[in-house]
């Protein structure tokens, strides 16, 4: 989660560092019950097995072999009106956001900055679906449970090399090199898969729903910016990278020092709502930042490369999903 301008330092560690304090710090939050449960659910084994004769001298399963019915779950119907509700609450609010944020707005989009903006969302959106695919096959073939049953600081330090290397690779690669540059790349998503594979413990319907939330937020966001005065934004990158430096402290503090229940809780307060709201400024800086570029390869100061680019929008959606991720688990898991 380190920030160096313009997107050096800012690896998604937050699954990583999530995952280490779950097995340091049992109190923190309901993230941990639900590993721990899945893992005493792999971990039990049953003390006998009961063979085919004494199951069919049963009457009971005689009886449910001649005559029950087979049970199917039926799908519930889908509620019309709360999904046009909720889908006319989030048109509204990036209306009421692009209004508030964006009073001043700018001329159409040049080709150039056209061109370069659709390439790097294009980037982006193919390495996050590498990166699900990628992690749902790993937590398939049981890696994400290996991965929590160890030394929580090994995986740290793991996924921290990983993606800070095939990052700097990546970023450091002229694009010219188009090999090499997309090795770094597809090596960079696998980092980031391994790491974000054990969310996959979690309930599909969280998953989607915090996808689902992520590119409503996303996409509002760089709406905002890309539809804003130019550079209007970038200003913000110091009060950025002094966010995520607390933001990040907040998240390895339960790991390092001992802290009470009401310190565990500000702390996790801070690195999931404190992070939505860092991230989500980052998405803006990072469009306008994109734009800036096109501009300067217009002009031959640079050349564009969308793939460096698209690294530093992958890693703000994906530091938004993971939050995203907790607080809807937390949120039902409150109302069992």
């Amino acid at each position: 989660m380190l920030r160096l301008p313009p997107c050096s330092f800012r690896p998604a560690t937050q699954p990583s560092i999530l995952l280490a304090a779950i097995r340091k710090a049992p109190a923190n939050g309901t993230t941990y019950r639900q590993f721990s449960g899945l893992s005493h659910m792999f971990n039990k084994r049953p003390t006998s097995t009961p063979s085919t004769s004494s199951l069919l001298k049963s009457s009971g399963w005689r009886r449910f072999i001649m005559t029950d019915r087979p049970m199917v779950q039926q799908d519930a119907p889908l509620d019309w009106r709360r999904l046009g509700l909720t889908a006319a609450g989030v048109a509204g609010a990036v209306v009421v956001i692009n209004g508030v944020l964006n009073r001043d707005t700018r001329d159409a989009l040049t080709t150039a900055e056209r061109s370069l903006l659709n390439d790097t969302f294009m980037y982006t959106g193919g390495g996050l679906a590498l990166t699900a695919v990628a992690a749902r096959s790993l937590f398939k073939s049981g890696l994400a449970f290996r991965i929590m049953a160890a030394n929580p600081w090994v995986v740290l330090g793991v996924s921290l090399v990983g993606s800070i290397g095939t990052m700097m690779g990546t970023l450091y690669t002229p694009p010219e090199n188009t090999i090499q540059k997309h090795l770094f790349w597809l090596g960079f998503n696998a980092c980031q898969a391994a790491t974000l594979s054990p969310l996959f413990f979690f309930s599909p319907a969280i998953l989607s729903r915090a996808a689902l939330y992520t590119v409503g937020v996303v996409g509002s966001i760089s709406y905002v910016g890309a539809t804003a005065t130019n550079d209007k934004y970038l200003n913000l990158g110091g009060p950025l990278l002094a966010g995520v430096t607390v933001v990040a402290l907040s998240s390895l503090a339960p790991m390092v020092l001992p802290m009470g229940l009401r310190g565990l809780a500000i702390s996790e307060s801070i690195s999931l709502y404190g992070g939505l709201a860092v991230f989500g400024g980052f998405v803006l800086y990072d469009t306008q930042k994109i734009l800036k570029h096109a501009r300067m390869a217009e002009q031959g100061v640079m050349k564009a490369d969308p793939i460096n680019e698209s690294v530093s929008l992958e890693l703000d959606m994906i530091n938004i999903f993971v939050r995203l991720v907790q607080i809807l688990a937390m949120q039902q898991n409150r109302k069992k």
